[in-house]
């Protein structure tokens, strides 16, 4: 792998990354070119083997853009566009304005390092099938991930994923509910791409009550906010230390 791995670095615009960031997406390309199929892929990633492949390809070329769009689409497949729902889990997602199972992109992952260490307990506010979270713990190893999701099927997906992966049982804990009803106590690390939409008076109640919680932290807390909508509930406590229009970062100040 050393020659994929010399190649993926030529190929990656030092311009566009910073060189920790640059070395990150290095061993991601890397892990997802190593491992093997999924389990049941022809269910849950019917396309894996073409978009796999195709990224391979890349690769092998001279076009550093073409190899990222395509590891993109390739991790975009993984993480799954659109959760399977049972009617009643529907019913609850549309009720709080939740959106289903959108991939917040590689920029959060990239990011990460720096801000979770071997004592993080991170979480990911409605994680569909968790590869955000897994991918965050198998790059930067940390006491618990804990994946909040209300679709089962995506649990139980996420649940073969980190079999895939090699994550110990130990360091992931799978939450099958609506995350406006779940104690987000100790938690350090948060990852979230709208889980609930603020206009709704449920959705509004959820951002009041974690940002009061948040609020009343003692240690330090990060927030990584997709399509951010938390940051308005929060106090002068939190500052925005990263934003890209798309990807928001806070912490506090304890």
């Amino acid at each position: 792998m050393k020659q994929l791995k010399d190649q993926l670095v030529r190929l990656l615009n030092p311009d566009d990354y910073s060189e920790p960031e640059r070395e990150r997406l290095t061993r991601l390309m890397l892990l997802l070119a190593e491992l093997p199929a999924p389990p049941d892929p022809d269910r849950d990633f019917p396309r894996y083997e073409e978009y796999k492949q195709h990224f391979l390809n890349c690769a092998k070329g001279t076009d550093g853009e073409a190899l990222e769009e395509a590891f993109l689409t390739f991790y975009a497949h993984l993480h799954m566009h659109e959760a399977s729902y049972t009617p009643e889990e529907r019913r609850r997602m549309d009720e709080a304005g939740g959106y289903w199972a959108h991939a917040g992109g590689l920029s959060p992952i990239l990011k990460a390092g720096p801000w979770i260490g071997p004592d993080t307990v991170s979480a990911d506010l409605g994680a569909g099938n968790g590869l955000q979270g897994l991918l965050l713990q198998h790059l930067y190893p940390h006491r618990k991930t804990i994946q909040i999701e209300i679709s089962s099927r995506m649990i139980e997906i996420g649940r073969r994923l980190q079999t895939w992966l090699g994550i110990p049982d130990e360091k992931v804990e799978w939450v099958s509910g609506d995350v406006c009803e779940q104690s987000l106590e100790g938690i350090d690390f948060f990852y979230l791409y709208r889980p609930v939409r603020p206009t709704t008076e449920k959705g509004r109640a959820f951002y009041e009550s974690l940002a009061d919680l948040l609020g009343r932290s003692t240690k330090r807390v990060v927030i990584f906010s997709i399509a951010d909508c938390l940051k308005d509930f929060l106090g002068p406590g939190f500052d925005i230390f990263y934003t890209d229009g798309h990807l928001t970062c806070l912490k506090n100040k304890p």
